[in-house]
């Protein structure tokens, strides 16, 4: 069996991984959908398409494809939603807030690549009281995962060589990311997947079902690599 060195610096991608964000992505989802009159979706259909975005929610929503005349209103209307209420329940994964207690303690560097927006990025990470070595958002650079360059650019603000990163994330661009950028890829099993979608067949380097199974991974006493 093989095995990894642990990283000098963590990457997390924010929605699904980090930080659970369905919450509040539910309740602007259905404040659309009485906005056109229909019933509330039950919650687990709505979380399991979140890391899609907000386009994917519309759909989900409202049956209405991207190219539909409507759609881009009916965007709008869901962002001005969740942008009133970004921190209501949202909420670390526990127990990663242990870990990222545990990296700053050591003098370690940690930080997001997000494809969200700054505008709903920032004031989530701020109301959780977060505080990243870097904070990469889907608006700050020319190109979005999965391009490698938000997460290159992440490393180089925390002064870490990309090799020497792990980036960990729930959805499959984000395994494409952390590969094409030269990163240690950990996809975990927790976030907002599909039913039809196995993340085992992700082209990672690590696989974590749990965030307690990626902590306790990171944080083993005298731990300096794990299994791959």
């Amino acid at each position: 069996m093989t095995s990894l060195a642990l990283p000098r610096g963590m990457l997390f991608d924010l929605d699904g991984t980090l930080v659970d964000t369905a919450p509040d992505l539910a309740r602007a989802t259905n404040a659309l959908r009485q906005h056109h009159g229909l019933s509330a979706l039950p919650y687990p259909s709505i979380r399991a398409q979140v890391s899609n975005g907000a386009s994917a929610l519309v759909t989900l929503a409202l049956g209405s494809p991207v190219d539909d005349p409507d759609h881009q209103q009916a965007r709008e209307f869901l962002l001005n939603a969740y942008g009133q209420s970004v921190a209501v329940d949202s909420c670390v994964f526990s127990p990663l807030d242990r870990l990222l207690d545990h990296w700053s303690r050591d003098d370690r560097c940690w930080g997001i690549v997000t494809n969200k927006p700054r505008a709903y990025a920032a004031p989530l990470v701020a109301a959780l009281g977060l505080a990243p070595d870097a904070l990469l958002c889907a608006d700050d650079l020319e190109v979005r995962k999965p391009h490698p360059e938000p997460l290159w650019e992440a490393a180089r603000r925390m002064g870490v060589e990309a090799k020497d990163c792990w980036y960990v994330g729930d959805h499959l661009r984000d395994m494409e990311a952390a590969r094409a950028a030269g990163m240690t890829a950990v996809a975990v099993g927790y976030g907002y997947i599909a039913e039809d979608d196995d993340y085992r067949r992700w082209p990672a380097d690590l696989w974590f079902d749990t965030s307690q199974a990626l902590v306790e991974a990171l944080l083993a006493p005298d731990a300096t690599s794990v299994p791959a």
